[in-house]
């Protein structure tokens, strides 16, 4: 075949003029809004919506941060380069999923945040400390037994769209928009021996706890006594709850729950002090 040569020039000078001719690229990807996803369209989350999503998680650069259903990647790419925080995005469109982590690239995220390619239900995002997501109600309640499992206190926004009847612990509005905020709760539902010591005394008790997501009421035994407590409350791993005993005191309780175990301080009306543990039975 004769090599075509242009003005005399030689085929090396003409490759090194023209190399778009020789590596020419189709046109760049861009998502379209209300482009269809696996299980959603494609809608991008505003940028004072993804603000304040991360602002009621209160991310701080300790925390790893994964969006699920990353689109665009804006959650993770924002969480890192505004926050300082560890990000993944998980997004099921290939071509979405590169486009988002060269937008982390532009960015200038690229050693915090990565965009992976990867079906939310399938992919491990336990290791968060901070999930986002911007899905149907359906998906919602199809990931939240998964979400309730993982460890207390970690935090859970959305966009829109609840968690049916596990009540948020906040809700925030931004032009018409809302944004949904939970913590995951300790489980501590069930029977639990608990001893107090203070006050030069000591006693066990048995408690009953009964849970609903993150709204618990219970009993503690008073000999025969089946003593209410009050103003009972779990957030997170941390746990606080008051009753009045046999001689009329009222005692406030609080502390942390670590799996099968609880432990922390409390305080009589009547000044004494003292250390408090339980174990589930």
């Amino acid at each position: 075949m004769q090599l075509l040569r242009l003005a005399g020039a030689p085929l090396a000078a003409l490759l090194i003029a023209f190399p778009a001719a020789a590596q020419q690229k189709g046109p760049a990807y861009e998502p379209q809004v209300g482009q269809a996803g696996k299980d959603v369209i494609w809608v991008p989350t505003p940028a004072e919506v993804v603000d304040r999503m991360l602002r009621m998680a209160q991310v701080t650069p300790n925390d790893y941060v994964i969006d699920l259903g990353a689109g665009d990647g804006k959650i993770a790419i924002a969480a890192a380069k505004n926050f300082g925080a560890r990000s993944m995005g998980i997004e099921y469109n290939p071509e979405m999923a590169k486009h988002a982590q060269e937008n982390a690239v532009k960015a200038g995220v690229t050693g915090k945040a990565r965009i992976v390619q990867g079906d939310i239900f399938v992919t491990d995002f336990t290791q968060a400390t901070v999930i986002t997501m911007y899905l149907l109600p359906a998906l919602n309640l199809k990931l939240r037994p998964q979400i309730l499992a993982m460890r207390p206190g970690t935090r859970v926004v959305s966009h829109s769209f609840t968690m049916d009847d596990w009540e948020a612990d906040e809700t925030s509005t931004m032009n018409g928009r809302r944004a949904y905020f939970w913590l995951v709760r300790a489980n501590v539902m069930g029977s639990w021996t608990l001893e107090a010591t203070g006050g030069g005394a000591s006693e066990k008790m048995e408690l009953t706890l009964e849970q609903r997501f993150q709204k618990i009421e219970g009993t503690l035994a008073l000999g025969a006594t089946q003593a209410g407590l009050r103003e009972a409350r779990l957030r997170g791993f941390s746990i606080a709850f008051s009753y009045v005993d046999g001689k009329s005191v009222r005692r406030d309780l609080a502390g942390r729950v670590s799996g099968g175990r609880m432990e922390g301080g409390f305080r009589a009306d009547n000044g004494t002090e003292g250390r408090w543990s339980a174990t589930k039975k």
